[in-house]
């Protein structure tokens, strides 16, 4: 399921969660397992989360009519509470997907690292055996085929999702932030729940969604316990219902490789504290972008000069460049400083074909220059990745801290 939410209005983690319900209401099933799936960031009509909902369910043959008409019936009334929605730029455009069997992996891939035609992949869909619900036009079938075509690896983390009671919905979430900064010194299976560097909670978001809090770790059973502890105490809001989901969330997914190049121009910076430079990779020229919001990936790329060997992973966005999500300064080249000094004074050029003179003495010698190694202070070694800080890094990327990129 996907596209179901307003920026004002509702959350497609509830809308899933509610649905499920129903179906349990109504029919004996066996909920496997639920699933979280974020999706290409620069997709143009992506949601405030940018994700998708998925949940494979065990049903007898016997009910799987049934279950359609519980689908389907519960999707009518989304429709017309869609309708009901305050004006935006992007209107939802709610759709579910169901299928019997597993679908190709292909559409999982295809939305979460480029643009997907919504026509041709409803047409797919269909094609294929799908059960295709929908508003028109269809533009939630790339989210919701993709959430059901993920297939998880051994490493996928978790997300366990604690909704607020309805009537707390758009009033101050208590979560205390003693809590949050507790959370993983109890729990370390849990990750991202601070930004250290801002002293930032993230796990409560600052819209007025129904979401309570999310909960990240390694296990099911890692971020179950934590919530449990959290809602244990005092002084974090009571939830209404709650759910674990696997997610592809800091998988690093949404990038096809790490890339390697030499620095060809020095950065420039843009307004907004925004920079730039070209790299020479492979047999090309790239514009490598770093954000303001980088932090520490913008600042060591303002620090690059020509000639530095350098790696990278990030986004190729729409006009070409790449927005980086992790650099890493692998081999920089010395630093021009000036010609040799003598007498306390710079050597100067004879001539040409002459060497260098020094004006006071007259002392002669090869042309030549002296250099430096970089001025690095306060950035990484060579050798070592940066990136953003936690508040400003995307649900996709991968934290340095849990292991290789690669």
């Amino acid at each position: 399921m996907d596209d179901t939410d307003h920026p004002e209005v509702g959350c497609t983690t509830e809308r899933m969660d509610n649905l499920i319900r129903t179906i349990r209401n109504d029919l004996d099933v066996e909920v496997v397992e639920r699933r979280l799936v974020r999706l290409w960031p620069f997709a143009e009509r992506r949601t405030r989360g940018n994700g998708a909902l998925g949940v494979v369910i065990d049903i007898r043959g016997e009910d799987r009519k049934a279950l359609l008409a519980i689908c389907r019936e519960w999707f009518e009334v989304l429709l017309s509470d869609a309708e009901k929605f305050p004006p935006t730029k992007y209107a939802p455009s709610p759709c579910m997907v169901i299928s019997p069997t597993s679908t190709p992996e292909e559409w999982y891939w295809s939305a979460v690292r480029g643009h997907v035609d919504a026509p041709s992949r409803h047409r797919e869909a269909t094609e294929y055996g799908c059960i295709v619900l929908s508003s028109m036009p269809s533009w939630g079938v790339v989210g919701a085929s993709a959430a059901i075509s993920w297939i998880p690896s051994p490493s996928s983390s978790w997300e366990l999702i604690a909704w607020r009671e309805p009537s707390l919905v758009g009033t101050r979430r208590e979560v205390d932030h003693r809590a949050i900064s507790s959370l993983e010194e109890f729990h370390p299976e849990t990750f991202v729940n601070r930004d250290p560097t801002k002293g930032r909670g993230l796990i409560a978001p600052r819209t007025p969604c129904p979401v309570l809090y999310g909960i990240r770790g390694a296990t099911s059973q890692a971020v179950s316990q934590a919530h449990e502890w959290l809602q244990s105490r005092g002084d974090v809001e009571r939830c209404a219902e709650h759910a674990a989901h696997r997610t592809n969330q800091l998988s690093d997914d949404h990038i096809a490789s790490t890339m390697t190049g030499t620095i060809v121009s020095g950065p420039k910076e843009t307004k907004g504290g925004h920079s730039h430079l070209v790299a020479f990779s492979g047999s090309r020229p790239v514009t490598l972008v770093a954000f303001s919001e980088g932090g520490p990936v913008n600042g060591l790329l303002r620090r690059l000069s020509p000639g530095d060997i350098v790696s990278w992973t990030g986004l190729v966005s729409p006009d070409g460049s790449i927005h980086l999500e992790k650099l890493c300064l692998d081999s920089p080249t010395p630093r021009i400083v000036s010609r040799p000094v003598c007498c306390s004074n710079t050597m100067r050029s004879a001539g040409r074909n002459q060497g260098l003179r020094c004006i006071t003495c007259g002392s002669t010698g090869k042309k030549a220059w002296t250099s430096r190694r970089p001025d690095l202070q306060n950035s990484p070694t060579s050798g070592a990745w940066v990136e953003p800080t936690a508040s400003n890094r995307r649900h996709l990327a991968r934290p340095i801290s849990l292991g290789p990129i690669y």
